[in-house]
């Protein structure tokens, strides 16, 4: 699982990943990096936005870029929240993702 409360449907590329995650109202997600680059916009909801320990409100349509190896994480607003993520290049774990993920993977 994601986080509780958050699924993602990853779709693969050879450069680049999409990742569509839906939150449940409230849910959160750990704060964490990773190595890859990751562009995220707000499709549906509200929340706030964790980077490098500073709190940004969300609202839909509101776009953000975060380097690679920098803390961030997610919490969705009282209506959850849809994100459209991309990330370059793919991220390994979520290639390999097992249960809890919904995954559209193309070659």
């Amino acid at each position: 699982m994601l986080a509780p409360g958050a699924v993602a449907r990853i779709i693969v590329g050879d450069q680049s990943m999409l990742s569509i995650v839906t939150f449940e109202p409230n849910a959160e997600g750990s704060i964490h990096s990773h190595p890859e680059e990751q562009w995220g916009i707000l499709l549906q909801g509200s929340g706030i936005r964790a980077q490098d320990g500073v709190d940004y409100p969300v609202e839909e349509g509101d776009f953000w870029r975060t380097p690679g190896n920098v803390l961030h994480g997610f919490k969705a607003g009282a209506h959850g929240a849809k994100i459209l993520d991309v990330f370059s290049p793919p991220r390994e774990a979520y290639r390999k993702a097992g249960s809890g993920f919904e995954t559209d993977v193309t070659e």
